[in-house]
């Protein structure tokens, strides 16, 4: 059935748009958005929850850590001499409390507000025409662009509020750095907003369009980092390339560059205008870049290869990734040690995240937990593969041939959870090679990490299998475990708080003692929620 939608092309009698035919093209965005963001109700507060914690709870944190100012004034002057630290959080513009707080967790927020509106778009645009729901919207009185602006909205809405919190927070130690702050935090989630809504038109999978996505903020936070660690002042070409770097940029808290936020405007306006070109000349469902009929070459003769096919490029994405972030964390421990010298609060810091006394196997320990935190992501969008195939349909055909859906679900989940053992073990070796000292005992700390991302991974199974509806709440668990294991370090929250994250119970490696006994309970747990997560999907009807 083809969906009636509004043709935005000028006819012979009407040959420039008139205001009637432009409102009649965003007929029905208001009840679109309000249903955006009832479905969101749960992913949306979550990320930007953790979002405005990361960089709320800094202040204090770092007026623990950086008490005077003449310790502050070190800081400055060490992170304007080491390229390393300053490729992983930037430059450091001022010796304030503001400025740091910026410094230190900026780029960060920025990146994560960048996720969160990538995620939002897709769902609301290319995941909606996926599904089907689309062109049942569009069959009513939905105009052709109603989708595609109530998405939008509904990540304009998710930023505003992030950058309302900010400002609110960091009000006391300057409104003018806590709005510039704030503003340029949303300003980056804005521009990956609508470079997904492009991305969308372009492509025909809603994973392909979060993928590529994604792929080009991996490409963003490489560009800052290697034109930080080149240059002390953020001014390398490199940096500028970067909507992270122009965040830099704008310095909040230290002589605000508010011109800075032109170039988001900008951004913005000019790719959300490329989306609404493209969204109005392509069919519901289809797109500028169609997805081959089928494989080039061989057969697919299984699920699990059918399912490899579907999630190899997702994999060695993530595999390259966590290489490289092990070599570069691994290249900058020494100077992390040199960095914390001795400040006895950020010793603490590292050792509360490390769990040594050993400043060095504390900072090794602290960024292996950071990136097994990172890979329940992965574990998690791997897992919610198996929703996007049943929701899209693309599972019935697969399942109507002789293909039980354990069968069908293992092909995927062994994927998932196989490659996050494979991604922690490429960090590892990156990690060994960055730090040029003994492997043995950092590929062992990044393995134990893979129990924790195993727990996540089967609560998102369980979800799937049992309450489909409430599969994408696995999203607010990934975030939590995140928040938990980032922030709740440096705040010293309590022992109980950190317990809620199954990370919290593994042992502290390199430099500790390996304690087999909570690895194990945690990779029991990790069976148990996966078997039930199975049996609720092998009983329940599908779609349901």
């Amino acid at each position: 059935m083809t969906a009636t939608t509004f043709d935005p092309r000028p006819t012979d009698s009407q040959p420039t748009r008139s205001p009637a035919t432009s409102a009649r093209q965003l007929a029905g965005t208001g009840v679109l958005l309000r249903f955006a963001l009832r479905r969101d109700r749960a992913m949306i507060p979550i990320w930007v929850a953790v979002n405005a914690l990361m960089v709320l709870s800094m202040p204090n944190t770092l007026e623990g850590l950086y008490a005077t100012p003449a310790e502050r004034a070190d800081l400055f002057t060490q992170m304007s001499t080491n390229s390393s630290l300053r490729a992983m959080v930037g430059p450091v513009f001022g010796d304030s409390i503001g400025a740091l707080t910026a410094w230190r967790v900026g780029v960060y927020a920025g990146a994560l507000a960048a996720v969160t509106s990538l995620l939002v778009v897709v769902r609301h645009t290319r995941d909606e025409e996926e599904s089907g729901r689309q062109e049942l919207l569009a069959s009513g009185m939905v105009g052709r662009r109603a989708s595609l602006t109530a998405a939008l909205l509904a990540a304009a809405v998710a930023n505003a509020l992030l950058a309302l919190l900010v400002v609110a927070g960091l009000a006391a130690r300057g409104t003018t750095g806590a709005v510039a702050l704030g503003t340029g935090i949303a300003g980056v989630g804005m521009v990956f907003a609508t470079m997904a809504a492009i991305v969308a038109q372009l492509t025909e999978s809603a994973r392909l369009a979060r993928g590529l996505t994604a792929a080009v903020l991996g490409a963003a936070f490489v560009l800052r980092a290697a034109g930080d660690s080149a240059t002390y002042d953020g001014s390398s070409v490199l940096t500028w390339l970067s909507p992270l770097g122009w965040l830099e940029n704008l310095r909040p808290y230290a002589d605000e560059r508010w011109w800075v936020l032109l170039l988001f405007a900008a951004a913005v306006a000019g790719q959300a205008a490329v989306a609404y070109a493209l969204a109005g000349r392509r069919d519901v469902g289809l797109s500028f870049l169609p997805t081959r009929p089928g494989p080039a070459y061989g057969r697919l003769g299984s699920a699990a290869a059918l399912a490899w096919r579907l999630q190899r490029g997702s994999v060695l994405g993530w595999s390259i990734g966590f290489l490289l972030a092990g070599l570069v964390y691994g290249g900058m421990t020494e100077g992390a040690a040199d960095l914390v010298g001795d400040n006895d609060n950020a010793r603490q810091i590292i050792e509360r995240m490390g769990g040594q006394a050993g400043l060095t196997d504390a900072f090794l320990s602290a960024m292996v937990g950071m990136l097994g935190l990172v890979a329940a992501l992965y574990v998690v969008a791997s897992v919610l593969r198996l929703h996007g195939e049943e929701t899209s349909g693309r599972a019935e055909p697969v399942l109507a041939n002789a293909v039980g859906r354990l069968r069908w679900a293992a092909g995927h989940l062994v994927i998932a959870f196989g490659g996050a053992a494979l991604i922690m073990l490429l960090a590892g070796v990156g990690f060994a090679v960055g730090y040029g000292k003994e492997a043995g005992p950092i590929l062992g700390a990044c393995l134990v990490q893979v129990a924790g991302v195993w727990v996540v991974g089967g609560l998102a199974v369980l979800l799937h299998g049992v309450v489909p509806r409430a599969a994408m709440a696995a999203w607010g668990v990934a975030g939590a475990v995140l928040l938990i294991g980032w922030v709740g370090p440096a705040l010293d929250v309590p022992r109980a708080v950190l317990d809620l994250s199954p990370f919290g119970h593994l042992p502290k490696l390199p430099g500790g003692e390996m304690e087999w006994g909570p690895v194990l309970v945690l990779l029991l747990v990790a069976v148990a929620l996966t078997g039930a997560g199975l049996a609720g999907l092998r009983r329940r009807d599908m779609t349901a």
